[in-house]
């Protein structure tokens, strides 16, 4: 079979299309013939080395396919059943072999495979950011950086789902028509305006209840401006890199804020919350609810460029490799 092997941190050219064994499930595991991968941030962040992995590995923690074989204690899953995952190692490849409690089950009638894949990584990121990490309440304010992307576009749709004032930050007037289009209420051109200063504006002087950003570095410091007292800065990514080193004491100063930086495996730890968020995202797919934007497809020979595409921020919505 074919995997996308990473044998020494660097770019994109690192990425190497390479033929592996066939892997056998074991007790309490799962083969999956992959229909799709997701492609996330956290990839390039393994890529680097930024979070790093004993080498070499096959990169890629998203998927979805049919089950092939079915190891020993297996009860839950059989041959012809269709799972999707997120963050269970080795998805960049046409097989895989997961723990069958970490594979949530889905109705092909109602989400076709490369959607369930596209969906599970961000779109369990964006349910656990707005009903765990702060859970939006009707009538409240939030801010949303990088609003086109793949999980920005999800959190406005489920912050407006959750009956929020949405506004969304963006590069572009066309991914301005995006956020727009997600139920982004206002969207700030953060390359024209000064996005602190927009909410500002926006907000009457009040500030938002909460920023989600993934952006990092270079919005930390001023999404802090953008929050009323008692507000929540939750960061979940680092697009721009990580956030340096900053007093504490600046928090009671801006008004008593809170800063949090969580991450997919604590909130989906129980297999009963895991598919709680796998199962609220495909109800609401198949209810057409929920609008899961696959912004690029690629072969898996491709992984490369999937990469230099979504770090140069050329791309909207979600990308997937095909193998």
């Amino acid at each position: 079979m074919k995997a996308i092997k990473v044998n020494e941190y660097g770019g994109p050219e690192v990425l190497s299309y390479e033929d592996v064994a066939l892997p056998e499930p074991g007790r309490g595991e799962v083969r999956i013939r992959l229909a799709a991968s997701g492609v996330n941030y956290i990839d390039t962040y393994q890529r680097t080395g930024l979070y790093p992995r004993e080498l070499p590995f096959t990169l890629g923690l998203e998927g979805a396919g049919e089950v092939e074989a079915v190891g020993d204690g297996v009860e839950e899953f059989s041959t012809g059943d269709y799972v999707a995952f997120a963050g269970v190692p080795g998805a960049y490849a046409e097989y895989i072999v997961a723990p069958a409690d970490r594979l949530v089950p889905f109705n092909v009638t109602y989400v076709e495979a490369r959607m369930a894949a596209a969906i599970m990584l961000q779109g369990m990121t964006a349910h656990y950011l707005t009903h765990s990490t702060f859970p939006i309440e009707e009538g409240q304010t939030i801010l949303v950086h990088a609003a086109a992307g793949g999980v920005g576009l999800l959190l406005c749709q489920i912050a407006k789902l959750r009956g929020a004032t949405v506004i969304g930050t963006v590069s572009t007037e066309e991914k301005a028509k995006l956020a727009r289009g997600a139920g982004a209420d206002e969207v700030i051109l953060y390359t024209e305006q000064d996005f602190a200063e927009e909410t500002e504006r926006i907000t009457g002087g009040e500030g938002v209840h909460v920023v989600y950003d993934s952006v990092g570095k270079d919005t930390f410091d001023k999404s802090l401006d953008c929050l009323r007292p008692r507000g929540y800065m939750v960061l979940f990514g680092a697009a721009s890199g990580p956030v340096p080193p900053f007093d504490l004491q600046v928090l009671n100063q801006k008004g008593g804020l809170y800063v949090t930086r969580p991450a997919l495996a604590q909130y989906t730890a129980t297999r009963e919350e895991l598919l709680w968020r796998a199962e609220s995202l495909f109800t609401w797919i198949g209810q057409n609810n929920l609008d899961m934007r696959i912004g690029g497809t690629y072969k898996l020979s491709e992984a490369d460029q999937a990469h230099r595409d979504l770090e140069g921020r050329k791309t909207t919505g979600k990308l997937i490799l095909i193998p």
